[in-house]
């Protein structure tokens, strides 16, 4: 069966009690954590560094974490977040000279390297760059802010770029991030996507077991209607 996964986007989170907050949603069943990085430049918004990844790691949350960089540029933090504890590090391809050198410095740090496409970014960014990604990121809002609505022209994109990985027989995680909820999850999963970021669709609930046991309801489901 498909695996999916379930990554909460912290920046969603109570920010008073986040390291408690974080270790509740990853004993509800969540399978690795989304670091929303936002500098007022890039994206209209100002969020998390280094310090409170590093944080977090020494609240004992050691689960992969998706550490999505939006800013311009990104080099420089590059290694300073692998070093807080980064598993992943994804980047808007609109945010180096040069993406190549980019993913390579990722992974010079001992990362996984993903990149991010917003909804107007063409796929053609990733022609020479495919067998360098672990993970590609679909934006399914314009970055910069939670509890924004999910654009539908995403599943067409969706559905593209995992043809384009199935074509190449590559091994890459496809992952969507904004306005992503308990009722258009199984839209997106029959889409082809396999990581799911979830922020107020998951926060915004005093249960967070309940929620994603519903999620992964909805996900099993979606599989099921997708393969028969």
């Amino acid at each position: 069966m498909q695996k999916f996964f379930l990554a909460p986007s912290i920046l969603s989170a109570d920010f008073a009690r986040l390291g408690e907050d974080t270790k509740k949603v990853i004993d509800a069943g969540s399978d690795l954590i989304h670091f929303d990085v936002m500098d007022n430049h890039y994206v209209p918004n100002l969020t998390m560094g280094p310090m409170i990844l590093q944080s977090l790691r020494n609240y004992n949350i050691t689960v992969p974490i998706d550490v999505h960089l939006m800013i311009k540029p990104v080099d420089n933090l590059i290694p300073l977040f692998a070093k807080a504890g980064a598993t992943f590090i994804t980047f808007h391809p609109e945010a180096t000279l040069h993406v190549e050198r980019t993913l390579n410095l990722i992974k010079e740090h001992g990362c996984k390297a993903g990149l991010a496409l917003n909804p107007a970014t063409p796929l053609n960014v990733l022609d020479y760059v495919l067998e360098k990604l672990d993970l590609i990121l679909l934006m399914s809002v314009n970055p910069g802010f939670s509890n924004q609505t999910f654009l539908p022209s995403t599943f067409n994109k969706i559905r593209e770029v995992k043809k384009i990985i199935d074509s190449n027989f590559l091994d890459i995680l496809l992952e969507v991030d904004g306005g992503i909820k308990l009722e258009n999850i199984a839209e997106i999963a029959c889409s082809g996507a396999n990581v799911f970021v979830i922020g107020s669709g998951l926060f915004k609930y005093s249960n967070y077991e309940l929620i994603i046991k519903k999620i992964r309801i909805e996900l099993n489901q979606s599989y099921s209607r997708f393969v028969h």
